[in-house]
């Protein structure tokens, strides 16, 4: 395939009397076909954007991520009020957290065969115009019913704000700019969900307010941002914005022979859509890295919905907090987001300084620390709750569960990212659908497992099976290049990696040559 120069190109377009600048890169095949493609310094690919723009995209992508987290687990606050309005049980109540969970985890599957027909501009704006709508329909439900099913919607158009925004990231900044991004991306997801129990406690507790108004609030805050993805959001995916020059070019010159190169290969949506749901179900099944990690994000953020589930009771009935109060404890969440997010600082000096001897495995330093401090956190929460002790202890042993849950969270997004590379939205489909179905099953027993075993034995069954996870950062970071080379996927991916710095290294070599 023959590249045509800058000058040759604006020649054959003049040629049609088409004026596009800045002048794109074009490919003849044998075949007379005209491929589209990005100049190096073309300013329309997502890769080039100003840093200013790229900050407005990942600021605006990443506060849909904070109010999903803060919907998902504000809604808990209102239980008391919601069963005596609705007449219905704490059990019925506990199905809408669920379904919100489960809303998360199987649409995504569905959602990014669109990113990639569509666009992710598109979803963005429809996601959160439905996101909102469903905030509104609970807020005036007349029925549990309703509210179970505006759950489920918001959970499944809320994805979004988890899955999208990951790719978003990508999409715009290179492997070696992304630590900051994606930390910003992790501590919205981690740690909005606990400023909005904190928030929506007190909302709860003002008997003129109670749990409609948690919705009303949200909503108002979900109307606002779906102004701002109408004012700064831009499409950042390079294939769309590729397939959008080409058929500028076709339409002002009438040759049809213009093509991006997706469209080219582009397969049917149905395919698609067959393809994103069954690989990441493949990635599990085949992939010990993608199991590992997939497990242990599961059974961490399971936990952390458990506590937003346990946190409620077991500070009213041991320390008489009122519901204001209580929601104050979720801001624990917030601390050891903050925490977290300081240390990944560190870590990423850490990647920086031993890539080049431990490649991706340069991500687990932390990762290993956070392992142990995971179940200390749970040890200290589970046997300090008590009259006779202040009620900071165990805030304290929150923290720094939360702080462990947060590097947990962001290096699952790293590592899987650094790993498959172009399979990696297969990969984070995969651990996220695990991610999700926890936080779906795990709400619909905390209640009946703390009041059978206690508080002090339920947190300290959930810290026992914590402990069994430590072994899977260790075994990665010792293990791990040696554990994707004997897997079938990772295996392709490390040997083409390899031959294209080969090819790298060759050219490199030539004019020295010369």
């Amino acid at each position: 395939m023959a590249r045509l120069d800058s000058a040759a190109a604006n020649t054959m377009l003049n040629e049609h009397n088409v004026e596009v600048s800045p002048t794109p890169t074009i490919r003849c095949d044998t075949a007379g076909e005209y491929t589209v493609d990005f100049d190096d310094n073309d300013p329309r690919d997502p890769a080039n954007f100003s840093y200013r723009r790229k900050w407005m995209i990942t600021l605006d992508a990443c506060l849909f991520t904070a109010l999903v987290g803060a919907a998902a687990s504000s809604f808990s606050m209102g239980y008391d009020s919601m069963i005596v309005d609705l007449n219905c049980t704490q059990f019925e109540a506990t199905v809408g957290l669920s379904l919100y969970a489960l809303g998360f985890g199987l649409v995504p599957l569905v959602t990014s065969s669109f990113s990639e027909e569509f666009g992710r501009q598109p979803l963005y704006v429809v996601c959160s115009f439905v996101f909102m709508l469903t905030q509104i329909m609970i807020a005036l439900s007349r029925n549990i019913q309703t509210v179970i099913i505006a759950r489920a919607l918001g959970g499944a158009f809320g994805s979004t704000g988890a899955t999208l925004v990951g790719g978003s990231i990508a999409d715009i900044w290179r492997p070696h700019e992304r630590g900051l991004p994606m930390a910003l991306f992790a501590f919205m997801a981690v740690a909005m969900t606990g400023l909005g129990p904190a928030i929506a406690g007190w909302i709860s507790a003002n008997p003129h307010l109670q749990w409609r108004w948690i919705q009303w609030i949200s909503a108002m805050f979900t109307g606002v941002y779906f102004i701002s993805v109408l004012v700064v959001m831009r499409e950042t995916r390079s294939s769309i914005i590729l397939a959008r020059i080409a058929q500028q070019l076709r339409k002002e010159s009438g040759d049809n022979r213009y093509r991006s190169r997706t469209e080219t290969e582009r397969l049917s949506l149905l395919t698609l859509i067959k393809m994103s749901c069954t690989r990441p179900i493949y990635l599990l099944m085949t992939e010990p890295t993608v199991q590992c990690f997939s497990l242990w994000i599961g059974f961490t953020w399971g936990v952390v919905f458990c506590l937003v589930e346990s946190v409620s009771p077991e500070f009213q009935s041991i320390y008489h907090f009122g519901l204001g109060e209580t929601g104050s404890v979720f801001v624990t969440l917030i601390a050891g987001s903050c925490i977290g997010f300081c240390l990944n600082i560190y870590q990423e000096k850490l990647y920086a300084k031993y890539y080049p001897v431990k490649k991706q495995e340069a991500r687990l330093y932390l990762p290993c620390v956070a392992a142990l401090l995971f179940p200390i956190g749970m040890f200290i929460y589970a046997w300090t709750a008590s009259p006779n002790i202040p009620w900071i202890v165990p805030v304290i042993g929150l923290t720094i569960f939360m702080t462990g849950a947060f590097v947990v969270y962001l290096v699952v997004f790293l590592y899987l990212a650094d790993c498959y590379g172009t399979w990696a939205s297969s990969a984070l489909a995969g651990q996220s659908l695990c991610r999700n179905l926890a936080n779906f099953a795990f709400p619909l027993f905390t209640q009946q497992m703390y009041a059978r075993l206690t508080y002090h034995w339920a947190s300290t069954l959930l810290a026992c099976l914590s402990l069994l996870m430590i072994p899977i950062p260790y075994a990665l970071f010792f293990y791990g290049s040696a554990i994707r080379r004997r897997s079938k996927v990772s295996k392709k991916l490390l040997e083409a990696d390899e031959a294209s710095v080969k090819r790298d290294n060759t050219r490199e070599e030539k004019p020295q040559q010369a």
